[in-house]
């Protein structure tokens, strides 16, 4: 990039970014690479939420982390850190930095130094140190942090030099690496964040994104779009477009229809039904892989009769999953028979031939001395890769309930309100589910089912089982596979005896693009990456 454009592109983000108010024209942007999303972010730093919709919109556009997954081995590999080492007793691990890898600029701010450890120190102890100026700043807290404990497991990190960085754990943990290789792992701007501590505008470093990723945010308009532009510094290989929008459609029938007439490229989350009509059109494709997800009917153990485990294993008697494969899923996914999916190295089918059972439901019901029983059910108002259709899902439990007697009344709100409330612990019980992020098994339990995850609000069950959390700690103290699979399959066994939730589907990723994209990437974990995209003519258009 010449110099003269280079300065163009830069001048015109800076306008953008004045805010993120003053809106530029589409006329004043080049062309690019746009993608019908499902929502509205909640925030722009992917630390302080578990959203998914969140995730597709900031870490992988906007950041980088230490070590990345690579999509096709699952393994980990370099990224913001260019080499790691373990100490032989397993506590300590030494990370060693890229040099000159620079961070974005904005109309806030132009680093005046490369990325360094005191970038590091800065977006991990943030989130570990109470006393931290910044830990605060978040009204939601770090809800994925909490949930594995985090800042029980980190004792300390520490700056050796500029390049290299030391975290010191109070515990050994197998799952240590790939919790640092999550989506929510980001990396911050220590320079960027002091500055705006000195203006008083604290939250400004999670609302007025500033990372090293491939992209940097240029605009943002609810309900509207998502404006991004190729960062011309970044680090890694550039990306293929010079342009990414999102463009916020909430309605999965106007998605496909946008992707129809070619005002999107890509299109998020289709749901089930639409796919035959998708094979209509020569001009468009569908992209899928398995999934590391699960989609889950999660009970607040916390309300009566619902703390009493005969009426949660009475409920799950009464639900029919094939019914909702076949009629939410349409063949793209399989059935749960516990939360890992067939995907994870820790699984094994554990399904029971009485799983469906509506006579045992009666007769628990009956036993529990439970009558006249009227629950709600929240169903998220936003399809997820989980579940393209959570409503569907809900009127299909509704109606399996009735069979055995029991009322159901269907409860969903906007985004905003229903993510709010349920934080409240409001709810009788929730659909909703959970994409992993990276190949752990503990990624499957811990962030959503463990006591730190009920006190980050990220364990919907509001199910805390001690037994349960000690299965889980001597998983991440073996670094044996074999032997952790043993242990997972125990806290599988757990929770099928206590029934904190009924697990009932895990689904392929599904990723809907015309015929002029190639590259895209549909991976098995959560979050989406538009780095490696190409568009045909895309610069033209």
């Amino acid at each position: 990039m010449s110099m003269q454009i280079r300065r163009w592109c830069l001048t015109t983000a800076v306008i953008c970014m004045s805010g993120l108010l003053v809106a530029c024209s589409p006329q004043q942007l080049p062309s690019g690479l746009v993608y019908c999303s499902e929502g509205n972010p909640e925030s722009f730093n992917p630390q302080l939420v578990t959203s998914g919709t969140t995730i597709d919109a900031t870490s992988h556009q906007i950041y980088s982390r230490l070590i990345d997954y690579d999509t096709q081995s699952g393994k980990l590999v370099p990224a913001l850190a260019t080499s790691w080492a373990m100490s032989d007793d397993g506590l300590s691990y030494r990370f060693t930095l890229r040099e000159n890898v620079q961070f974005q600029h904005s109309s806030r701010f132009i680093p005046s130094r490369y990325f360094n450890a005191d970038d590091v120190l800065f977006s991990f102890n943030r989130i570990i140190d109470a006393q931290h100026p910044y830990h605060f700043v978040s009204r939601t807290g770090y809800p994925f942090f909490q949930s594995i404990g985090f800042s029980e497991q980190v004792k300390k990190i520490e700056k050796i030099n500029e390049h290299e960085v030391v975290f010191y754990l109070n515990r050994k943990d197998a799952s240590f690496l790939s919790n640092l290789a999550t989506d929510f792992a980001i990396i911050l701007s220590d320079e960027y964040a002091q500055q705006q501590l000195a203006l008083g505008q604290p939250e400004n470093v999670d609302h007025f994104a500033i990372g090293t990723g491939p992209f940097t945010l240029v605009q943002y308009a609810k309900n509207e779009y998502i404006r991004y532009r190729r960062n011309p510094d970044y680090w890694g290989e550039p990306a293929n477009v010079e342009m990414l929008v999102f463009d916020i459609t909430l309605k999965s029938t106007t998605r496909l229809a946008k992707l129809i007439t070619g005002d999107c490229s890509v299109s998020a989350l289709p749901k089930a039904g639409e796919l035959a009509v998708i094979k209509q059109h020569e001009e468009l494709n569908i992209e899928s892989q398995p999934g590391l997800n699960v989609a889950f009917w999660a009970f607040n153990t916390q309300k009566p009769p619902l703390n009493d485990v005969r009426v949660r294993r009475a409920l799950a008697y009464a639900v029919d999953k094939q019914d909702i494969l076949r009629a939410v899923y349409q063949n793209t996914a399989i059935e749960a028979t516990g939360v890992l999916p067939p995907a994870s190295w820790a699984y094994e089918n554990n399904k029971r031939i009485d799983d469906y059972n509506p006579q045992k439901a009666r007769d628990l019901l009956k036993e529990a001395g439970v009558a006249n029983l009227s629950i709600d059910i929240w169903a998220m108002p936003v399809a997820r890769a989980y579940n393209p259709n959570t409503m569907k899902t809900a009127e299909l439990i509704q109606s399996d309930l009735a069979n055995i007697g029991v009322k159901v009344n269907i409860i969903s709100y906007d985004w905003s309100v229903f993510t709010q409330r349920l934080s409240r612990d409001e709810y009788d019980s929730v659909l909703i589910g959970w994409n992993a992020d990276n190949s752990d098994p503990d990624n499957f339990f811990t962030p959503i089912l463990s006591c730190s995850a009920m006190q980050s609000n990220n364990n919907r069950s509001r199910w805390c089982n001690p037994e349960f959390d000690a299965l889980l700690d001597s998983a991440r103290e073996i670094a044996d596979q074999a032997e952790r699979k043993v242990i997972y399959q125990q806290a599988e066994a757990f929770l099928a005896d206590q029934v904190p939730l009924l697990s009932f589907a895990h689904a392929k990723r599904v990723i809907l693009t015309r015929h002029d994209i190639s590259n895209m990437q549909v991976t098995p974990f959560g979050g989406i990456s538009f780095a490696r995209t190409s568009q045909v003519h895309s610069e033209a258009n």
